[in-house]
This record gives structure tokens, C-alpha cells and sequence, in this order.
């Protein structure tokens, strides 16, 4: 007869028994399994893009695309106003139509040079001349640059022109010697065909500008030297601007009409006497 304890030992061995090794299997599954996961891990986020991963504890939000904007280049010609407003220059022209105008005197932002603009006449209006003239310090560190550059760089700062098409190129004679002059159309709220110049004062300046001739023809070259020799300093320690003036660019000295000299009595007695003679 078996007894209650005989059966629960007969249970207990018939339950078959673990190897030993076998729980050390198990843990070395679990060990490559961990292995594999954590070096899977390691994969994805070397090939996940740079910037797409959060530190800390921020929302995982999708941020929205940074808007398109267009890169903006320095301004053409970098300058700022000075506290030294007594210009050192003048444009002796006649104010036949529009007065001379001077603009405040700048400091370039790439040398730290002064330099001064004048200008007379208004480019939109086409039935009188238009001449904008600049005048700055240099040095021998400057670089030279083309006419055709100078004169689309000077456009873009201040007046908003460009420029469209060139001409020939050609020289006048002025009081500072042989100028470089290029004939170009200027755009803006109309085209005018200018004539473009550039030359030095001595070795401590250089101007730089444009005339333009009424009703959009090409100026003269002795309009042009003209206006380059109107460009005079304003006290003799400048050196280089005392050169001899074109006198053909002076205006004519005004005539007063509907005048007539006096006559003298001896003038007036002769022509009684005449008078008398030739009577019958």
C-alpha cells in the first residue's frame, strides 16, 4: 500500500531534472541578445542625420523648416556720415538752371577715407543735364579698378541707378591732365546716356562721377572737361586742384541791353552841325 508521503516522492522524481549547465546557457542568450540590441542601437544613431537629436527632456515636436532668405551682400559703396560737416571742395559752376548741392561728407567703411559727393540737375529730368561729381581721399594701398567698375559701383550708392550699356572710351584734357572717360546709359526711372570720367588730384585725391546732356544725348567733350574743372578746393593747403581753368568754360560776362552810353556835348554839337549842313 502506498502512503501519502510514498506518492509525493514518487512525483517529486518523476519530474525530470535540469542539467546544471543549462541556466548558463540562458544567461549567455541573454547576453547576446542584450549585445545585439545595444549594437543595433549604436548603428541607427550613427546613421541618423546631425541636428535631428534632443538632449534632455524636450518634447520630441518636429520643428518647422527655417524660411528661405536671400543672402544680402554689403552695400555697393560702405560709407558713413562724419561729425566733420565743412566740406573741402566746391563745384564752381553757374546756376543757370539748378544750383550746385552738396551732400554731408562721408568716411569710407572700407579705408576710413573721407570723401565728399556734389551734384547738380536731377537725373529723371531729361530736358536739362545732370552731373554728380565725387571727390575722396587715397592712398597707394588702394586698388585700381576699372572705370566701368567705378562708375556701376558709384551708380548703386546713392542716386539707385545701374548700368546698362557702354560706349567708347576716350580722354579730355582737363587742369588735373589726361582723364579717362567712358560713355554709358544710366537706368533708373529712365535711360540717359551719360559720359562717365575718373582721374586723380595730385597723389592724396581722386573724383569720380558723370555728366549727362540734355534730352538723352551724349555730353560734349569740353562739357565734360568743363565739369572736371569746375572741381576746386576750398583753401590752398590742398594740394593739386590750383591747376590753370579752360578759360572757354568760364560763362560769358552778362550784357545789360536797352542801355545806351551818353553822349558827350561835343558829340552832340557835331551831329547838330551836320544836321545844319545837310539841309537844303
Amino acid at each position: 500500500m502506498i502512503t501519502g508521503n510514498d506518492a509525493f516522492a514518487w512525483e517529486v522524481s518523476a519530474v525530470p531534472r535540469r542539467a546544471p549547465h543549462s541556466g548558463l546557457r540562458l544567461i549567455a542568450r541573454l547576453a547576446c541578445a542584450a549585445a545585439a540590441i545595444a549594437g543595433l542601437s549604436l548603428f541607427a544613431r550613427d546613421l541618423r542625420p546631425s541636428g535631428t537629436g534632443r538632449t534632455g527632456d524636450a518634447p520630441a515636436t518636429a520643428e518647422p523648416p527655417a524660411p528661405f532668405v536671400p543672402s544680402v551682400g554689403p552695400a555697393v559703396r560702405l560709407a558713413v556720415a562724419t561729425t566733420v560737416t565743412a566740406p573741402r571742395f566746391r563745384l564752381d559752376l553757374p546756376d543757370t538752371l539748378d544750383p550746385v548741392r552738396a551732400e554731408p561728407p562721408r568716411i569710407t567703411a572700407d579705408g576710413g577715407r573721407r570723401e565728399e559727393t556734389f551734384h547738380q540737375g536731377a537725373f529723371p529730368v531729361l530736358e536739362a543735364p545732370y552731373l554728380r561729381v565725387v571727390v575722396g581721399e587715397t592712398g597707394p594701398d588702394e586698388s585700381a579698378r576699372s572705370l566701368f567698375v567705378t562708375l556701376a559701383r558709384r551708380a548703386a550708392d546713392g542716386p539707385g541707378l545701374s548700368v546698362i550699356r557702354t560706349g567708347e572710351r576716350g580722354l579730355v584734357e582737363t587742369k588735373f591732365g589726361a582723364v579717362e572717360t567712358l560713355e554709358a546709359t544710366f537706368s533708373g526711372a529712365l535711360d540717359r546716356v551719360c559720359t562717365g570720367f575718373a582721374g586723380s588730384a595730385g597723389a592724396s585725391h581722386r573724383f569720380e562721377g558723370w555728366l549727362c546732356a540734355p534730352l538723352g544725348q551724349a555730353p560734349e567733350p569740353r562739357a565734360v572737361a568743363c565739369a572736371v574743372d569746375a572741381l576746386v578746393a576750398m583753401g590752398p593747403e590742398t594740394s593739386g586742384f590750383s591747376g590753370p581753368r579752360d578759360p572757354a568754360c568760364r560763362p560769358p560776362p552778362e550784357i545789360k541791353t536797352g542801355s545806351l552810353a551818353p553822349s558827350g556835348p561835343r558829340k552832340i554839337e557835331a551831329r547838330l552841325r551836320r544836321n545844319a549842313q545837310a539841309r537844303p
